[in-house]
């Protein structure tokens, strides 16, 4: 492989917040390079395959499996990560790897320790304010690590140079298009939930796997998005349903979409049908940023990918951090949203009643005041750094054609 044609592998997964950053900067990259080869490579899940693949990208599937909590599923975790190094070392002298992108996550792990086992420039990025293990243990061994937060480069100890670029984001976010919209979503009964001509001029399907047909709308006024993360929440789909039901007033003139996961979908949909609240539940939403566009409020977890999001268009939110975030990341990460004035957070695991009564309590201001909503808007956007993907792309392209010395490129 030449200079002129680098062949980047970005290596990641397990969630879409890992996996989404890559993709940005892909897309960017061949903009830089556009006779660059690019190959991402995920762990086993079948939804991280197809988006590469619909991305156009070559994917790359690696066995991995996370750190077990306790010793039965280490000799497990030990096998499946072994072998997957074995085959992301044999993919990487095959292949003539110019530079790979670590994205974060256990996926990450056998190809970023097969490029520092045979000596390729390692480029990490962290979407977190406190590092994730994967970023911690190769940053002693990378020649760029690109962080979101000014937090995260205070607790890593890194060979190569830390560069405060922001979350790299998907396009579309950046600018005031109104793009393609995919929604995973089964057909609604009539009774339960908006229908599909709510949704603003964009394309409502079965999502990646199962195709649908595409259907015409507009969005309503006002709206009001949750969102779990790309595998769902269980607490909000339990609870979100049940604290809107106590406030139908202050829900007059919105329209409720709400993102649960598969594995959560039709659960939260017959909720939403038994307390007779109109409701749009969605199982995954591919592309994003016509939602958040037209959101007025987000209720969310607190991923660095998802705020970064939240920030360029400008969201006010509810952030509700996950409560088993590896050192607690999410909850920091909301901490800087809310100092901020762009956000404000419902901590679960500081409350002692009615989780639905601490919701509803929480989205009353929130939904009756406009003024509030549009002073968090401007907080979000403060916070926004639209551009990360296209910088960190360019420090790749440098890096990928400055393979001896890939320091001196970027420093």
């Amino acid at each position: 492989m030449t200079i002129n044609n680098p062949h980047i592998v970005f290596a990641g997964g397990g969630t879409a917040g890992h996996l989404f950053p890559g993709l940005a900067v892909a897309e960017q990259l061949l903009i830089i390079a556009p006779r660059a080869r690019i190959t991402i490579a995920t762990g086993s899940k079948p939804q991280e395959r197809e988006l590469v693949l619909r991305a156009g990208y070559e994917h790359l599937q690696l066995p991995s499996r996370p750190l077990p909590r306790g010793p039965r599923g280490a000799w497990r975790f030990v096998k499946e990560n072994l072998a997957g190094y074995r085959a992301a070392a044999r993919f990487a002298r095959a292949e003539d790897i110019s530079l790979v992108v670590g994205l974060g996550g256990y996926a990450s792990a056998p190809m970023a320790w097969a490029a520092a086992a045979g000596r390729l420039p390692l480029v990490l990025l962290e979407q977190n304010t406190v590092p994730g293990r994967a970023t911690r243990w190769f940053a002693p061994r990378a020649s760029l690590v690109c962080i979101a937060f000014e937090e995260a480069g205070k607790l890593l100890r890194a060979a190569g140079p830390v560069r405060l670029t922001g979350n790299p984001i998907r396009s579309g976010f950046e600018s005031a298009d109104h793009s393609v919209v995919r929604l995973i979503r089964r057909p609604p009964r009539k009774a339960a939930s908006v229908e599909a001509s709510s949704l603003n001029g964009d394309l409502v399907s079965d999502g990646p796997a199962n195709g649908g047909l595409p259907r015409a709308a507009r969005l309503p006024q006002r709206q009001l998005l949750i969102l779990g993360g790309s595998g769902g929440a269980h607490t909000l789909n339990e609870q979100i349903p049940r604290a809107l039901y106590k406030l139908h007033d202050q829900l007059r003139g919105w329209r409720i979409v709400h993102q649960t996961g598969s594995r959560d979908r039709e659960a939260t949909a017959a909720l939403y049908r038994k307390l007779a609240v109109p409701a749009l539940t969605v199982s995954f939403v591919e592309r994003l940023q016509p939602l958040l566009r037209g959101a007025d409020l987000v209720i969310s977890r607190a991923g660095g990918t998802t705020l970064a999001e939240l920030a360029t268009t400008g969201s006010p939110a509810l952030l509700v951090p996950y409560p088993h975030a590896a050192s607690d990341h999410q909850r920091k990460n909301a901490n800087i949203f809310a100092a901020a004035g762009a956000a404000e957070i419902l901590d679960t695991r500081e409350l002692d009643g009615r989780l639905d009564n601490a919701f509803a309590s929480a989205l009353t201001p929130l939904l009756q005041n406009e003024h509030i909503r549009q002073s968090m808007s401007r907080s979000m956007r403060e916070l926004a750094r639209p551009d990360a993907a296209w910088h960190v792309a360019t420090m790749i392209a440098q890096l990928s054609d400055m393979r001896t010395a890939p320091q001196a490129a970027i420093a």
